[in-house]
């Protein structure tokens, strides 16, 4: 009988330990912040904005100095 209960308190015992580890919330890290889809939607947009500007300046720039030729010629 000391051997029935003893098998019984075990299988309470590592039941109830199972379901203590599951139910068991791990902290989140205050440290990570996510990056989702949104934050980098608007990193590759202004990303490409930026691009754009810089290639206006350059072709504004370029033009101004092919003009500025055609009229010393």
């Amino acid at each position: 009988m000391s051997k029935n209960l003893l098998l019984t308190a075990f299988v309470l015992f590592l039941s109830s330990i199972g379901n203590f580890i599951l139910a068991t919330p791990i902290p989140p890290d205050p440290l990570v912040v996510p990056i989702d889809g949104g934050v980098s939607l608007l990193i590759a947009a202004c990303a490409s904005y930026g691009a754009k500007k810089i290639y206006d300046a350059r072709k504004e720039k370029e033009k101004e100095k092919a003009q500025a030729e055609s009229e010393k010629n």
